[in-house]
């Protein structure tokens, strides 16, 4: 009995032996999978992680450039590619393979050694011209070991570029008001010196002065209207207008300047009509005609026409056959105070921004100008309504 008993007792030991070890490897397979799903956990959420940040960075317009400690690329995010038009993998490349510029390369250089470098100004070599503001800064451990360097790139040309403009603009505006204010001065000095007593000399400068001041109301009208124009102050009275009575309207106001230098004026224009202000659309057609009258040929002829578009435009055009306009000039002309011959253009007057406003005014209406023309086969100037 006690044999059986003893029997019993060992295959129930061996028994319980055999479900501990399939209840520990389950336990262990258990536990290995659950380390196995928090790997795979953190994993996924490491790479969520880079790939917001790599999301937030490429959002940005300012390039960014880390380099490891080794100076080499560990990152460059979208901008920065599209500011050096870098193709391809950038990781694990020297700084110098990637932008190909020693003075950047010099001031990572000095970023790491002096900790960082602010606001640094670099033009970039080749055409179009680009600027680029840089920050740079060394990256550190706690224990102030060097671990790379990071590089932030801000394109600063569209701020030169309107700069440049705005030192243009003021220079060609002093220019513009000094001359026909010298003018009176002197004039009127010399009334004050003397001159006033002779009634002839007197009556004669006095009509320059009062030319003069004239000029400068016409600068101060054109500065002031173009102005209102490109802030988007001027609100237009859109309605529908015939063009034959503007074009004959404009033509009567200019008939006298045309006159002098023996300028036929001639309207082809079909009878058709634009929704659009009529005081604008006068302005416009009024400074393209006597641009046409001052820079075409003495004798010749001055014509305004234009045709229905399939598109439901109307195109007008104002031609001459003066000497022309260079092709290198007619994407310029538009430009407030350029001038294609400046002697020419100080000789015939005027204040430099009838062209520009006359840009603003069709553009304000939907519409588009543009000029065409040959050296020596005059100039014609086109625009939509």
């Amino acid at each position: 009995m006690s044999s059986i008993l003893t029997i019993l007792l060992l295959a129930a030991l061996v028994a319980l032996h055999f479900w501990w070890r399939w209840k520990l490897r389950r336990e262990q397979a258990s536990s290995r999978a659950e380390l196995a799903r928090l790997a795979q956990s953190e994993h996924n959420a490491a790479a969520e992680a880079l790939a917001r940040q790599n999301a937030i960075f490429d959002s940005m317009i300012e390039g960014v450039l880390v380099l490891d400690e080794n100076g080499l690329v560990s990152f460059a995010n979208r901008a920065f590619a599209e500011m050096f038009a870098a193709v391809g993998i950038l990781r694990g490349k020297a700084l110098l393979e990637t932008v190909r510029s020693h003075e950047i390369a010099e001031l990572a250089e000095r970023a790491r050694a002096e900790g960082r470098v602010l606001d640094h100004e670099l033009k970039l070599p080749g055409e179009p011209e680009r600027w680029l503001q840089i920050n740079a800064a060394a990256v550190t451990a706690v224990d102030r070991r060097k671990l790379g360097t990071i590089l932030v790139f801000h394109d600063l040309t569209r701020l030169k570029q309107l700069e440049a403009t705005r030192q243009e603009f003021v220079g060609n505006v002093s220019h513009e008001l000094r001359t026909p204010l010298a003018m009176i001065k002197g004039y009127t000095e010399t009334l004050l010196g003397g001159a006033k007593d002779d009634p002839a000399t007197a009556t004669k400068f006095l009509q320059t002065v009062e030319r003069h001041a004239d000029r400068l109301t016409l600068l101060i009208e054109d500065l002031l209207t173009i102005s209102s124009l490109e802030s988007g102050q001027i609100k237009l009275n859109l309605q529908p207008v015939a063009l034959l009575p503007v074009v004959e309207k404009v033509f009567s106001e200019l008939r006298l300047r045309a006159d002098a230098k023996g300028v036929k004026l001639l309207n082809q224009l079909p009878p058709l009509s634009v929704t659009a202000d009529a005081n604008r659309l006068h302005q416009v057609l009024s400074n393209l005609v006597d641009n046409a009258i001052k820079y075409g040929r003495a004798e010749g002829n001055v014509t305004v026409g234009g045709r229905a578009l399939d598109d439901g435009a109307i195109e007008i055009f104002v031609q001459d056959d003066g000497p022309g306009i260079p092709v290198e000039s007619l994407e310029r002309v538009f430009e407030r105070f350029y001038r294609v011959d400046k002697a020419r253009s100080r000789e015939q007057g005027g204040t430099g921004l009838g062209l520009s406003i006359v840009k603003h005014i069709v553009q304000a209406h939907g519409g588009k100008v543009w000029a065409r023309s040959e050296p020596g086969s005059g100039a014609t100037f086109l625009f939509t309504l």
